[in-house]
């Protein structure tokens, strides 16, 4: 069986991750896997925990936050797997779930990053993600294929083509990404996976998903509230996205139906909500991809740590 990498990246949830440490030890042998922690700008120092939990962990701790892509990133640097499977540590593996993946690589040589089938953990029997749509570069955006569905086992025998991977549970082989090359750490939250996926399928790799094995993902069903960070990033990166992905003339039309349409029924549902106080954040993100080159590391945030 290959060697693989098995990265995932904590900030401030020590309790969580040591039940993700514990589900790995406990549905994968250790002779198979290495686990790579990315402590990412936590306030507290929990290596001991996490050490004790998993013995032979390869602890990184990142005193700066730096963000989804760039947590796992500094995962991948490290990385002695043949493939690298990138877990959430709000997740829950099941049995034979690393053979499955592995098997897939093996029957099919184009895939180049695959994602498996996720169930809510609160509700185990209600679908998160079986596949995406293709993205609507016109509007950015796209469909979740099965999300909300009650699970009925209809997704089990599926392993196909999809449009894009789930960020919570993804697998790529180590020679793929030495040829594509890490996760775009300008995101900082939200869309970098979608963008990743783009690289995948321009080296002419295949965004696969899979039904025959699954996670449980703690993600609550009723997605959390909407903060300043969350409508700054969701927008600022749904610009940034179809601006490094799709022509000029494309990337125009997006942008008189984003800022024309989209981003005004946004701001009534905002003021429905009583939560204008979001507003200026979304004029930010629009500002930011006016005013920074789409390649910038500017942030035009700062996050808590």
């Amino acid at each position: 069986m290959s060697f693989t990498s098995i990265i995932t990246v904590n900030y401030n949830q020590p309790r969580v991750t040591l039940e993700f440490l514990d589900s790995i030890k406990k549905n994968i042998r250790s002779e198979e896997i290495e686990v790579i922690l990315v402590d990412n700008g936590s306030v507290e120092n929990h290596e001991f925990a996490f050490r004790e939990k998993f013995p032979g962990l390869v602890y990184i701790r990142s005193y700066k936050n730096l963000g989804f892509a760039g947590g796992n990133n500094l995962g991948i640097k490290s990385a002695k797997g043949d493939y690298l499977l990138f877990l959430n540590n709000d997740t829950e593996i099941c049995e034979n779930f690393l053979s499955i993946l592995l098997s897939e690589f093996k029957e099919n040589p184009d895939i180049g990053i695959l994602s498996p089938l996720i169930l809510y953990h609160d509700d185990k029997k209600t679908i998160q993600y079986a596949g995406f749509t293709k993205m609507n570069y016109f509007t950015g955006r796209n469909k979740g294929i099965g999300n909300k569905e009650d699970d009925t086992q209809q997704y089990n025998d599926k392993s196909q083509e999809t449009g894009f991977i789930h960020g919570a549970a993804m697998m790529c082989s180590k020679v793929d990404i030495l040829h594509i090359g890490l996760m775009d750490e300008n995101y900082f939250l939200y869309y970098e996976e979608l963008d990743w996926c783009e690289k995948f399928r321009k080296a002419g790799k295949k965004i696969w998903f899979t039904g025959k094995t699954k996670i449980y993902h703690k993600e609550s069903i009723s997605v959390g509230k909407d903060s300043n960070l969350k409508v700054y990033f969701m927008h600022r990166n749904r610009m940034l996205y179809i601006r490094k992905n799709a022509n000029l003339f494309t990337t125009f039309i997006f942008y008189l139906y984003f800022i024309g349409i989209a981003c005004p029924k946004t701001v009534l549902k905002f003021y429905i909500k009583g939560r204008k106080d979001l507003v200026p954040w979304l004029v930010k993100a629009i500002v930011w991809n006016f005013t920074n080159p789409k390649n910038s590391n500017e942030l035009g945030f700062q996050p808590l740590i």
